[in-house]
């Protein structure tokens, strides 16, 4: 359509022309964000298959020693469903995060006897970084829940010192790790003190930290 066209609508008929204008940038919008929800969908549903496929091959490696090397070199959004499934097949309410990223320093959710657990997992090679304990931690605190930081690496003094900081953060990894993907409630052992924990008014008078 020529230009003077165009400009003869615009100038007989200013508003309808605005209001399809407007409408027209909405439903582009709305496809845009259809379109990403969609994607981001998909890409859930393929980590969640990925994640049932590799709880099923864990048992089979070798040792325990050879299943950490495993977890290790796993890709970060699997290893985070991963504990997510095993925690829905072991019967608990968990809630996933609607995106990988921009996450707000949580990666998923869950409740243990009647108390919100969140839920921070990290695919660590080596020894763990105080800072994301740290940085969990004030999560924990400022959304007045529980926190469960599981991870693959090693835990060292720095790390240690820092958990001391963050009573209510659980520390789950090694063969506590390996116990919760394999559904042996062991890795529940800590649940007595997190009972205990339920009935008291503070959430910073005891701490629970799980080698």
């Amino acid at each position: 359509m020529p230009v003077s066209v165009i400009a003869e609508l615009i100038r007989a008929h200013p508003v309808r022309v605005a209001v399809a204008l407007a409408l027209a940038l909405f439903l582009v919008c709305l496809l845009s964000l259809l379109g990403i929800r969609s994607a981001s969908g998909r890409r859930h549903r393929r980590y969640q298959k990925r994640a049932a496929s590799a709880l099923a091959r864990l048992p089979q490696l070798r040792d325990d020693a050879a299943r950490m090397v495993w977890l290790r070199k796993m890709n970060p959004y699997v290893f985070e469903e991963m504990l997510l499934t095993a925690l829905s097949r072991q019967g608990f309410r968990i809630k996933r995060n609607a995106r990988y990223s921009g996450d707000g320093g949580m990666d998923g959710q869950v409740w243990i006897a009647g108390q919100r657990w969140l839920i921070q997992a990290k695919r660590y090679g080596a020894s763990i970084n105080a800072r994301h304990i740290a940085a969990f931690g004030e999560l924990v605190r400022d959304e007045a829940c529980r926190g469960l930081f599981i991870h693959t690496g090693r835990t060292g003094e720095v790390s240690r010192e820092a958990f001391r900081c963050y009573p209510d953060v659980t520390l789950i990894s090694g063969q506590r790790l390996l116990q919760l993907l394999n559904a042996d409630r062991r890795w529940l052992d800590f649940h007595s003190n997190a009972c205990q924990l339920l009935s008291q008014p503070s959430l910073t008078r005891s701490r629970s930290l799980i080698r």
